[in-house]
């Protein structure tokens, strides 16, 4: 009796789509863990990000850190949802240089929301106060900016939502 592939899930979604709502979701599978920037970001650079480029510059040292981890359980059997942000092509290569060195299944869940509704939802998460980080509309718009969306030649499974 073959055992079943772990899987690695990937999301892709402007800010306040609902990636990390979904990855909790998908974190609930048996044998499924969840690995979330902001909640690394947070804890590792407390004080450090206060700009885009800090962002671009920790999220980098954080993705050369997890990388060997995320292969590491996908070889021991154990599912990933890597709640990183597959919002970039640059993003989306680093992805599938993971995918590429294990055997593993993988999906790419595309949440294609709209900039109203992002915006929406944002404001009330900066509002609430339960997010690790606060961005504000003209971040949002900087960083939508650099939004592109998955297309089927990059060789991913894509969900769209």
């Amino acid at each position: 009796m073959s055992k079943l592939l772990p899987t690695l899930h990937l999301l892709c979604g402007k800010i306040a789509s609902g990636k990390s709502t979904l990855a909790k979701e998908l974190a609930k599978t048996p044998d499924t863990v969840i690995l979330s920037e902001d909640t690394w970001l947070a804890h590792l650079y407390p004080d450090d990000i206060k700009t885009v480029a800090d962002y671009v510059r920790c999220a980098s040292n954080l993705r050369g850190a997890i990388g060997p981890h995320v292969t590491d359980l996908l070889r021991i059997g154990v599912s990933v949802v890597l709640d990183f942000p597959a919002n970039t092509v640059a993003n989306r290569k680093w992805m599938r240089s993971l995918i590429d060195r294990v055997e593993s299944e993988h999906v790419l869940h595309f949440l294609d929301v709209s900039d109203d509704k992002c915006l929406t939802r944002l404001r009330a998460r900066n509002t609430s106060g339960t997010h690790a980080f606060v961005v504000a509309d003209t971040e949002f718009d900087l960083i939508t900016n650099y939004f592109v969306a998955p297309q089927q030649e990059e060789g991913f499974n894509i969900i769209l939502y």
